[in-house]
């Protein structure tokens, strides 16, 4: 019997195909195959008075891929449908089977967490149907998404300079505008501390009179240290052991926290490498998927695995290092219980596949595969000590700690901040006093909340329950294409128009765009999928609620004024005001499309590095469409010329130039990559 499987990925398919014997045919649907329209009522491509009924076609250059996977169904005697095991991967299987024609007798859906030959066999032989509700569920997000997304944009775009708005993405960024506006808003006060310097350590004074001090002026500070003598009375000291267990291993949202502060990497570059290590990478005469299925909201993992460590960690460091698995109180809101986020095999060391990896698989690989070994390692074990010191009715507090027992930071302490801050022995000071060099007072404000980063965002978001594992990072990839933010030394800072943006939309749809509503449709969305809640219904309430304010803020909304530049258009002088364009913002006369006059801006060359063939300098220009290269100041002496930015780097293998491309490096003069 002929068996065709189908998957979304090229590379997934490759990889598995390597599993199966001649019987199976694996093939790529290359991601979804069919989208909704663009007909209909506002092109939405659905017709919101008829049970918001869906009308996909076929995604643009999918037509003649399409074609061939259905002549190749003809062909085959059974099909398997092997997209990802989430909601989104059970609608493209769905989509499959429609438009590609398979029979309800003719197919299989089977799942798998992990690309591994034993795993995909499993999954082979314990199919199932595609499952509707999961389906329904994701319908019914793609489409408010889409009325969202679309309604939504379209007033942006006449009556702001916005270019859109969503139903993640608007709340996202409301989230950045409203902590700008605390930072913005913020009155810094004054305090002072005072600290009592020692051979070894230090002491800060916390409390007069056994009762909380604060010391809000200098002058509260000089009259404390006018009190205080250089001798210390040991008041208190007190030791106790403490352990310090692991933490569980990855889920989505931890591990794009821990690879942007860990790797500085942003969550997309974070996502496209682990879809990347899930796949399949080759090792050699074997391809496969290094970890399991990178967008889980689940921290579970499977027993098979906690038994292959387990073993693993008493055989390489012995038995008081295995520890047991570590889970975390259930949270609501959690998508499709997978296994969390780990390496297929604990025998597959990062070390030992690293000269297959390029540089950020292998950090990626390696922060992933420490972190599942550590979650199933013993605690670690400290002796903290506390002690506090009486100076004339003042208290002074010191601590710190030692590590007794490494536990899971044998093969952790690369990924958590640890230092021993080693105290005295107190006890040999037999007259129970000490001796300060130094007592210094230091002037301080408090300080606002700080920017979001990726990461902070991520995590904040997941709290809230806005949106799931697999939108935080387009999210965040949209809100910088918009320009609705900005990255300023990692933080995520709100640009004017992301100001703007988010104004207008809390002026007229603050009861949709905002924390609760956006989290409450995320729990429809799974009341959906658990057949507890009718999509139709959920749409419906929604869309009648939605539209009204909709029209009404077509009608009310004021539309942005462009910005004046207190210039005349030399043409007909009406005053010049700033548009925005494709390639950015450009002067032009208010009296458009009467008059057509544009400003024409000075050209200044940028200079990004020396040229690489002359003793030039490499500029970065425009051409008359608009579009970025890189080319010599002393052209057309030097020919050197590219579309990507040349590095100052050079290629490690053969010396040439490296550029940069939009998702990794590259070298001009040989096959040298890197992410």
């Amino acid at each position: 019997m002929k068996k065709l499987m189908i998957v979304e990925s090229p590379h997934k398919s490759k990889t598995i195909g390597a599993f199966l014997g001649s019987d199976y045919k694996v093939l790529s649907s290359k991601g979804h195959i069919m989208d909704l329209a663009t007909t209909g009522k506002f092109g939405l491509g659905v017709d919101v008075e008829n049970d918001f009924k869906a009308n996909y076609i076929p995604i643009t250059g999918k037509k003649k891929l399409i074609n061939e996977l259905k002549s190749e169904v003809k062909k085959a005697d059974f099909v398997l449908l092997a997209t990802d095991p989430d909601r989104e991967g059970e609608a493209i299987s769905w989509h499959l089977k429609e438009s590609l024609g398979i029979k309800e007798d003719a197919y299989e859906r089977v799942t798998f967490n992990e690309i591994t030959k034993s795993v995909v066999l499993d999954a082979i032989a314990h199919p199932r149907k595609i499952d509707d509700n999961l389906v329904k569920s994701q319908e019914t997000r793609r489409i408010l998404d889409r009325i969202i997304g679309f309604r939504l944009s379209k007033l942006m775009q006449s009556k702001t300079g916005g270019k859109s708005a969503g139903r993640v993405q608007s709340v996202a960024l409301k989230l950045i505008v409203d902590r700008e506006r605390k930072i913005l808003d913020f009155v810094p006060e004054e305090y002072w501390a005072i600290t009592a310097k020692f051979s070894s350590f230090e002491a800060d004074l916390e409390k007069y009179k056994k009762k909380k001090i604060e010391i809000k002026s200098e002058e509260e500070a000089d009259l404390i240290l006018s009190k205080l003598s250089d001798t210390f009375h040991i008041e208190e000291v007190d030791q106790k052991e403490t352990k310090r267990n692991s933490k569980p291993i990855f889920k989505t949202t931890t591990m794009q926290q821990m690879a942007s502060s860990k790797l500085n990497f942003p969550s997309s570059k974070t996502m496209r490498i682990a879809q990347k290590l899930y796949e399949g990478v080759e090792l050699g005469s074997e391809q496969v998927g290094l970890i399991t299925y990178m967008r889980t909201d689940s921290e579970r993992v499977s027993p098979s695995f906690v038994a292959e460590t387990k073993e693993y960690i008493e055989k390489n460091y012995g038995k008081e290092y295995v520890g047991s698995v570590k889970v975390s109180k259930k949270k609501e809101n959690i998508q499709d219980a997978h296994e969390g986020i780990r390496p297929t095999s604990i025998k597959r060391t990062p070390e030992s596949i690293k000269k297959y990896l390029t540089l950020d698989e292998y950090k990626l690989y390696e922060m992933i595969y420490y972190r599942a070994l550590a979650s199933i390692m013993a605690a670690a074990g400290f002796i903290n000590t506390a002690v506090i010191l009486e100076n004339h009715d003042y208290y002074f507090k010191a601590t710190g700690s030692v590590l007794k027992f490494d536990g899971y930071l044998k093969v952790y302490s690369k990924f958590e901040d640890q230092k021993d801050s080693v105290l005295p022995a107190f006890e040999e000071y037999q007259d129970g006093c000490i001796v300060s060099e130094n007592i210094i007072k230091e002037q301080h404000f408090t300080k606002p909340e700080s920017r979001f980063t990726e990461g902070t965002l991520i995590k904040e978001m997941e709290s809230l329950g806005i949106g799931r594992p697999s939108t935080y990072a387009p999210t965040i990839a949209v809100l910088k294409e918009r320009d609705y933010i900005k990255v300023e030394e990692k933080k995520l800072v709100p640009t004017k128009i992301g100001f703007e943006t988010t104004d207008k939309l809390q002026e007229f749809f603050s009861n949709i765009i905002n924390v609760k509503y956006t989290a409450d449709m995320e729990t429809d969305l799974d009341e959906i999928a658990e057949n507890k809640k009718d999509n139709i219904q959920v749409l419906k309430n929604f869309y009648n609620e939605f539209e009204p304010m909709v029209e009404d803020a077509f009608h009310h909304m004021e539309k942005k004024s462009a910005e004046t530049t207190g210039e005349s258009c030399p043409e007909c002088g009406n005053p010049l005001v700033i548009r925005k364009g494709k390639y950015g913002e450009f002067v032009a006369c208010s009296n458009y499309p009467n008059c057509k006059y544009i400003k024409k801006e000075e050209k200044k060359d940028v200079e990004i590095m020396p040229c690489p063939k002359c003793d030039g300098t490499i500029v970065e220009r425009i051409t008359k469409r608009g579009k970025v290269f890189y080319g010599c100041n002393h052209y057309p002496k030097c020919d050197f010329a590219s579309w990507d930015k040349p590095l100052e780097k050079k290629c490690p293998e053969c010396g040439g130039t490296l550029v940069e491309k939009k998702n990794h490096i590259e070298c001009m003069s040989c096959d040298y990559k890197e992410e």
